[in-house]
């Protein structure tokens, strides 16, 4: 377990930005720019896997490490096999690591590429976490099938209940209005019925009022006619009395003249006796 950390600090960091940028693109293939980035990350990669060549063959070519060199990396070794080794006698089961793509078919195309075994399953194992974060990163925003389903279903029952409370509130309060507007109507009906009673009472007492009043006036009338003919009949009977104290009158100036023209005749004939 120590040569792959080993060999994977001396990984270029051109083709650690590279892997790491290729991991990006697979944990985001989902994406629909994904497609479309891909083929300019292949060239990429191949870039890096050309420059991590020419380093090989400048590594080759350099002269051979010092005791010094070979003690330090014996040293990071031994080290690195202690981690390795306190990391499996921990107290919790090493959960079998999931792999997103074909690791031995990756380790054989860098070894085709002119890496060596190690340095190829050291990128392949660098690869494999950067994936493995960006899927950790990933799915830390996502939920689970069973709780998106438990979600929807609480959701669905929550729609109904509240549909069910609507529906209960809506029947509800159309009952009430319903039996407030029967209610209006019953008093409106009632207020009708009343005003029509008063309405005809008002009109029966107001006919009788002008009943009594044509029967007073009728009265006062005949009372009034009454008056007038006993008026008449008196102006008649003073009138007959006048009358008749107009004939006696008549009658006795008459008599009186007729005396005066006869004593008158009387005299003048005497006096022509005696003339003659």
């Amino acid at each position: 377990m120590a040569m792959p950390s080993a060999s994977a600090s001396k990984i270029p960091r051109l083709l650690r930005s590279s892997i790491y940028q290729s991991s990006m693109l697979r944990g985001q293939a989902g994406s629909p720019q994904a497609h479309s980035m891909l083929a300019p990350q292949s060239r990429r990669f191949a870039s890096a896997a050309w420059a991590c060549r020419v380093q090989r063959a400048h590594e080759e070519r350099a002269p051979p490490p010092s005791s010094a060199t070979l003690r330090q990396t014996a040293r990071e070794r031994q080290e690195g096999l202690s981690v390795t080794a306190r990391r499996a006698f921990s107290a919790t089961a090493a959960r079998p690591k999931d792999h997103h793509f074909d690791t031995l078919k990756f380790v054989q195309r860098l070894k085709d590429e002119g890496l060596t075994e190690e340095q190829a399953v050291a990128m392949m194992k660098v690869l494999s976490d950067v994936i493995e974060e960006s899927i950790q990163n990933l799915t830390r925003t996502m939920v689970l099938r069973e709780d998106q389903e438990r979600a929807t279903y609480t959701q669905k029952v929550d729609f109904a209940k509240l549909r069910s409370e609507l529906l209960t509130a809506d029947s509800t309060e159309m009952s009430l209005t319903r039996a407030s507007h029967e209610r209006l109507t019953n008093e409106i009906a009632k207020l009708n019925s009343r005003l029509r009673d008063e309405i005809q009472r008002t009109q029966a007492s107001v006919r009788l009022d002008l009943n009594l009043e044509k029967g007073r006036i009728r009265e006062e009338a005949n009372v009034q006619e009454l008056k007038l003919k006993e008026t008449e009949t008196r102006i008649e009977q003073e009138t007959a009395v006048l009358r008749e104290k107009l004939e006696a009158v008549k009658f006795t100036t008459l008599q009186w003249l007729m005396g005066v023209c006869t004593g008158t005749a009387a005299l003048i004939l005497g006096a022509w006796r005696l003339l003659m």
